[in-house]
């Protein structure tokens, strides 16, 4: 079995994606995932450890069963969380299917989700009930196979502030190993 100490992000970007390609590095899901390597790259103690790192990169005019897909599995296999960026342009793409139908459905990886388009834990939550708004659980139903699939795991919802993402990868009970019971979860204002 590999060991598992990556974070697998998984983000929507047209299809076909090719990471090479300037127009995928503006893409706005990808750019979020970007931050999270640069804030890395800046600070070495930011605990993000990228899992798609762990293998060869690929061309999306790579087969989609023999390259794609078992590059997925394989990153996957090596990761302890997914750290999803859910965001009003993500959509259910082929590939973002198979991260979390693969991620949550096979290897029970937890999820720390991560609305970029709001900065502050009052725009995730219901400060006074202490609940997830409704803005947020609409969001859910632009990748169904998570909205789905969420009850199997411990989900995480968070917005885009560095803080509360280090302290999400940080936080044993979002990792395949130590993980915390099946629910979702956010940090209360």
């Amino acid at each position: 079995m590999a060991y598992r100490n990556g974070n697998y992000s998984a983000f929507y970007v047209a299809e076909p994606f090719n990471e090479s390609n300037l127009g995928a590095h503006s893409a706005k899901d990808f750019v979020y995932y970007n931050l999270l390597r640069a804030w890395k790259a800046d600070d070495s103690t930011f605990p993000f450890n990228d899992s798609h790192a762990k293998n060869y990169n690929v061309r999306d005019n790579s087969d989609w069963e023999k390259t794609l897909k078992p590059r997925i599995h394989d990153r996957l296999n090596k990761s302890k969380n997914i750290v999803l960026f859910l965001s009003s342009v993500t959509k259910s793409s082929k590939a973002l299917r198979e991260e979390i139908n693969f991620g949550i459905g096979t290897n029970g990886l937890p999820v720390i989700v991560v609305y970029p388009d709001y900065a502050e834990k009052s725009d995730i939550i219901n400060c006074s009930s202490n609940t997830i708004k409704q803005q947020i659980k609409n969001l859910w139903d632009k990748l169904p196979i998570f909205r789905d699939l969420m009850g199997e795991v411990p989900t995480l919802h968070i917005p885009k502030k560095k803080a509360l993402i280090k302290s999400a990868l940080s936080n044993a009970d979002f990792m395949v190993n130590t993980k915390c019971a099946v629910d979702t979860y956010f940090y209360k204002c």
